[in-house]
């Protein structure tokens, strides 16, 4: 029976994507009766997304507001003569994304449940709310779900009148097929540089071409330690004995690419970055832009010891950091690992990036050199 149970649930888990919601619902409540919850400061299973949204706007009034029939979080403020840009996914990677809507970054973020894609109403209501004259720019990660329903989103805003555009984020390095790969912790980095572009008036070919720039450019690679859980599931993704790490790990709890020994920090940080380092064809004297970032569960003493071990393999390698991220920034529920993230920057790319912005998560006035979350 329990080897039943697992299977169900691998399936469930591995077809989220391409399953309409109305079975999603149905499934999630077949599982959630199929396991016992693993222990999780909340209410009742399926109840969470609602529940974290309403938090972080009763945290954040001034910024921020939430339309409670579509779990659609808006800038507080609208902006009327700039592109919107837009976002949404799956749950579970807060602060990902509605802690970076406000001032200089989203106008919208549009909260699926637990890894699993928002719907096409959601995301056709918030691209209603948001428009302007200048259109709307939805900057999204690379999973099938999320793709087929902004588009089909798109769709009806342009039947609308509605001027739309799409960029979708690619940079995770753990698979080599670049058509395939997931999108990772660039596509907050997009959020911020394209965000900034928007603020300055620019028209939407202007500022879907930035954006592309920013994931032509950047690249990210994660490791976990241990697997993560989804509340509806009660149970974890996947086993890893205590000598091993999952290599090239995913955000939605996939395994990853390579499973190795445990190996201390500053050896995982060089093995990342030389990952990325290949990848993006870096080097000697190149300017980026990092981001070191846990993934949901890991210590913060851990994450700065790691943070540490990147910038001086980074000094090492004589490449120049124009600027850093360290904290959590797109995490994977409870996960205990690590992501790295660079982005090869020109001139246009840091002042965007150093431009002000103000959000729940990213709210310094300028931007400083370093961001703690």
């Amino acid at each position: 029976m329990r080897t039943i149970k697992e299977a169900y649930l691998r399936f469930f888990i591995q077809s989220r994507d391409l399953l309409p919601d109305y079975f999603i619902t149905i499934n999630k409540a077949v599982v959630v009766l199929l396991y016992d919850m693993i222990k999780k400061i909340l209410n009742k299973p399926g109840e969470e997304v609602r529940e974290m949204l309403e938090g972080l706007v009763i945290a954040f009034p001034d910024l921020i507001e939430l339309d409670p029939k579509y779990n659609n979080v808006y800038r507080k403020n609208k902006k009327k003569d700039k592109v919107a840009i837009v976002t949404g996914g799956g749950s579970g990677h807060e602060p990902a994304y509605s802690g970076y809507v406000g001032y200089g970054m989203l106008d919208a973020a549009i909260a699926g449940a637990v890894f699993t894609s928002p719907s096409t109403m959601q995301i056709y209501q918030a691209m209603k709310t948001v428009t302007t004259e200048k259109g709307v720019l939805s900057i999204i990660m690379n999973y099938t779900g999320d793709k087929i329903n902004f588009k089909a989103a798109m769709k009806l805003a342009e039947d609308d009148g509605i001027k739309t555009d799409l960029v979708i984020s690619n940079d995770d390095v753990a698979l080599p097929d670049k058509e395939m790969r997931r999108g990772t912790t660039i596509t907050v980095l997009a959020h911020k540089i394209a965000g900034a572009a928007a603020e300055e008036g620019m028209e939407i070919n202007d500022v879907k071409k930035i954006a592309q720039e920013v994931i032509d450019n950047g690249r990210d690679i994660g490791v976990a330690l241990t697997p993560c859980s989804v509340p509806a599931a009660g149970k974890y993704s996947f086993e890893l004995k205590e000598d091993e790490i999952e290599f090239g790990i995913g955000i939605h709890g996939e395994p990853g690419v390579q499973r190795i020994k445990y190996i201390p920090s500053a050896q995982l940080a060089k093995m990342m970055v030389d990952k990325l380092m290949d990848d993006l064809k870096l080097k000697k004297g190149d300017e980026v832009i990092l981001v070191v970032q846990g993934t949901g569960g890991t210590p913060y003493m851990e994450k700065l010891v790691f943070y540490r071990d990147v910038m001086n393999y980074l000094k090492e390698l004589q490449l120049k950091v124009y600027a850093s991220w360290v904290g959590e920034f797109l995490t994977s529920i409870e996960m205990q690992g690590a992501r790295v993230a660079v982005l090869k920057a020109n001139e246009e790319i840091k002042r965007l990036f150093s431009a002000p912005a103000l959000t729940p998560v990213i709210k310094t006035m300028p931007m400083a050199s370093t961001v703690m979350s």
